[in-house]
């Protein structure tokens, strides 16, 4: 599976009685088997105000790399298609229980998942072999 970006963006009110202004939409591109593939994450917008408890950052943006601010809304996607590799199969997800998207960001070693987003800001798509490169092996 080859990785060619992943972006997120805060969704805005298309008419005054919708609820889009509570949601966060992230994206990840990829290439599987020479098809190419965009999984869409829609998540409740308070996830990102307690991304401390979900990842070892605190605010965002969550790093930089280069020019390019990298937000929690960036990275969540990605996270989700490592976590679970069955959503390679699947266009869109929709996570609205805290539970369900903790289990999206247990376990990852962020600073392999912070070195992704290095090649993408240079505009270098990634290739993985193993979602299992980016789970953190504990020390022995």
């Amino acid at each position: 599976m080859q990785i060619k970006q992943c972006r997120g963006y805060e969704l805005e009110k298309a008419q005054s009685n919708t609820s889009e202004d509570f949601f966060n939409r992230s994206e990840v591109t990829f290439v599987e088997d020479g098809v190419e593939k965009t999984l869409h994450v829609l998540y409740v917008r308070y996830f990102d105000e307690h991304l401390g408890s979900f990842t070892p950052y605190e605010a965002d943006p969550i790093f930089k790399d280069g020019e390019r601010e990298v937000y929690f809304r960036d990275f969540v996607a990605l996270a989700c298609l490592l976590k679970n590799p069955g959503y390679r199969h699947r266009k869109r997800v929709y996570i609205n229980t805290e539970r369900e998207f903790a289990a999206a960001f247990n376990g990852l070693d962020f600073e392999k998942m912070r070195g992704l987003f290095k090649y993408l800001a240079e505009g270098k798509p990634i290739e993985i072999r193993s979602p299992l490169e980016f789970i953190a092996q504990p020390a022995s």
